[in-house]
């Protein structure tokens, strides 16, 4: 019933770690409630719950209301919520050693036990992988407005590799791709304005056409979101000139035509 005002439920996946999906998840919900829209973040990677630094809350605490937690709330706005496994955790850098059934249990009462009130997107960043938080959070998910899936890929063959599997896991499960992001897709000089492309190129781009999927665009490397992200400011505001924010603009935009058009 903790859904039920949550209009689209939106999943960030990868095979492989690193590739930025924590970033393009928190910059997406930036860009989306700069549109006017409320956003929820659930943060289920259990291991490596970079969001809540990312937005500038990791000190808040999550509290107990009639109908389960209460998500932090970012800005003076209140127009972005999280949920993470950080803000439950004693100390910042305590480790989760659990086992998978434990794990298991965590995404499901995150799904069902988290009053995230009237949503537009809640947005679900995932920990790289195909195994068992991915197969339970897409299990807990499906019975809601499940709009489908956002694959993070780097351009460099290796990780293209592992994002595949991703598609494979995709198509196995039912769940809708509605694209490939390339992130870190060439280093953007801020001086001379030269690109640079440090991964190679255009690997994300072959995937999408590959397996038939739309291709969302190309984030290049942009110190500047980088910046933002280590000291918690928002990028989407305070970096309109950037390299970067064209890319993640037209992801936002494609996201929303997507969700529109499923309406």
């Amino acid at each position: 019933t903790n859904l039920l005002g949550v209009r689209h439920i939106l999943l960030v996946l990868s095979g492989k770690g690193g590739v930025g999906k924590s970033t393009l998840s928190t910059e997406l919900a930036l860009a989306l409630r700069h549109r006017g829209h409320r956003v929820g973040i659930l943060d289920v990677d259990l291991c490596g719950p970079s969001i809540p630094r990312m937005l500038r809350v990791q000190d808040r605490a999550v509290h107990q209301c009639d109908s389960g937690w209460v998500p932090v709330f970012v800005g003076q706005d209140r127009a972005v919520a999280l949920m993470s496994i950080g803000f439950l955790l004693e100390r910042p850098d305590d480790a989760v050693v659990w086992r998978g059934p434990k794990k298991n249990a965590l995404i499901k009462q995150f799904v069902t036990d988290v009053a995230w009130g009237d949503l537009d997107f809640l947005i679900v960043d995932t920990p790289p992988g195909t195994s068992d938080e991915h197969i339970s959070t897409v299990e807990a998910l499906r019975p809601h407005r499940l709009l489908g899936a956002i694959l993070v890929t780097t351009p460099q063959a290796v990780s293209v590799g592992d994002v595949r599997r991703e598609l494979t896991f995709c198509k196995k499960t039912g769940l809708r791709v509605l694209g490939v992001v390339e992130n870190m897709s060439g280093f953007v000089c801020p001086h001379c304005s030269e690109c640079t492309n440090i991964f190679s190129k255009g690997g994300g781009e072959e995937l999408a056409k590959h397996a038939g999927v739309p291709f969302l665009g190309c984030v290049p490397l942009d110190p500047q979101l980088s910046q933002s992200l280590e000291e918690g400011r928002d990028f989407i505001q305070e970096f309109p000139k950037s390299s970067a924010f064209p890319a993640l603009a037209h992801i936002a935009q494609q996201i929303l035509d997507t969700s529109q058009q499923s309406s």
